[in-house]
């Protein structure tokens, strides 16, 4: 099963060499990180690290029919600088696909730099009538909040990882068929080495009251899981929430039962002034100090696992100064350890294709909680799109 799969998703621009309906699409991006640590890091120390990204997306895809179309994306770094130079495990920590194939290689590799490329998506989609259906890497977004998504039980996502707009994707077969102009069902295989890395769920989204509803069910990993989420408003302002209950399959599996759950609220003024904020429950999750997240990347991350804190609260504003300059101010609290994150964003337009960013990433608290021991990142981004 395997080798058929990987050797159908390379087929694919091989046979789209041939044809005429075919698009790319991409963009390059160099991207500046200034990391001074408030803590002493394994063989590194606590002085400043500096590195610098250059980051190329291609996006291709092959119209092969009015009922069948081919997607290949793939994203090439080259990561350098003193960051890598003296964090001998950030290359294999970069180098990770949790895929049911491994599309993640390191092609070229030097003293202090290495490139890596990953394809993250590479599927083929066939639409017919009220059916649509979907084989190999693609991305399966149940979520409907924008921060923390229990419902996005395939392809959970970091809040941090800024720079990764696609985010991730997942192998598997997924089934939808539309039984309304705003409802449809569908139903998700996730391929796998093991029953604890598959996955069998589904989902029926439908619309009632001005608001969206979806219901999410299966088997996921080594749990069962069960959810719902709903999208709607306010008097104007959006209002959103998911939740999901994980119950493991088997009692020796290691996992544990829990219940997470996230609700949202967001409204833009007349004058542009947009305001968000939101709050999520870990029933798991701790009530004391939850030191230990990653500073560069949650490997544990999922649906299940999208905090260590019990409770965790969000804010943002952000307004348009001009129609070229935007500025963003975001922020997340562990009311339980008293340790927080600040990210203040600006960014310029300086062509259609071209802009110019700032941002931060600011965590403060005392020894031992979930955000202080990180420290400060500064970074600066340039991105041309094509």
């Amino acid at each position: 099963m395997k080798r058929f799969y990987l050797l159908l998703l390379l087929a694919v621009p091989l046979l789209a060499e041939a044809q005429q309906a075919v698009s790319l699409t991409g963009y390059a991006k160099e991207l500046f990180m200034y990391y001074n640590p408030d803590q002493e890091l394994p063989g590194i120390g606590s002085d400043a690290l500096v590195a610098n990204t250059f980051h190329n997306r291609l996006n291709f895809k092959w119209y092969a029919s009015t009922q069948l179309t081919a997607v290949v994306e793939m994203r090439n770094r080259i990561l350098f600088g003193n960051l890598v130079k003296q964090y001998p495990a950030y290359q294999s920590v970069v180098d990770v696909d949790n895929g049911y194939l491994d599309l993640s290689f390191v092609p070229f590799e030097g003293k202090g730099w290495f490139m890596h490329s990953f394809f993250d998506r590479a599927s083929l989609d066939w639409v017919s009538g009220n059916w649509q259906i979907r084989l190999g890497r693609q991305r399966i977004n149940w979520g409907v909040n924008l921060v923390w998504n229990p419902n996005d039980v395939f392809n959970s996502f970091s809040y941090f990882d800024f720079d990764y707009e696609e985010r991730p994707g997942t192998d598997a077969l997924r089934i939808q068929y539309y039984t309304g102009m705003t409802s449809s069902a569908e139903l998700v295989y996730q391929l796998g080495e093991n029953a604890d890395d598959m996955a069998l769920a589904g989902l029926y989204r439908f619309s009632q009251w001005d608001y969206d509803f979806q219901f999410i069910g299966g088997w996921v990993g080594t749990d069962y899981m069960l959810g719902a989420g709903w999208a709607g408003d306010i008097k104007g302002a959006g209002f959103r929430g998911e939740i999901t209950h994980f119950k493991p399959r088997q009692e020796d599996s290691g996992s544990e039962t829990a219940t997470v759950a996230s609700i949202s609220v967001d409204y833009t003024f007349p004058g542009s002034l947009y305001i968000h904020s939101g709050i999520l429950y870990n029933s798991h999750g701790t009530t004391g100090k939850a030191g230990g997240l990653d500073p560069f990347f949650n490997n544990k991350l999922s649906a299940k696992y999208l905090s260590l804190a019990r409770y965790s609260l969000f804010g943002q504003c952000s307004y348009p100064v001009t129609p070229l300059l935007s500025v963003d101010l975001s922020s997340i609290l562990n009311p339980s350890d008293g340790s927080w994150y600040i990210g203040p964003t600006a960014s310029y337009s300086l062509q259609n294709n071209l802009e110019l960013m700032a941002t931060g990433q600011l965590f403060f608290g005392e020894e031992g909680t979930e955000f202080g021991e990180i420290g400060k990142l500064l970074f600066a981004r340039l991105k041309w799109s094509f």
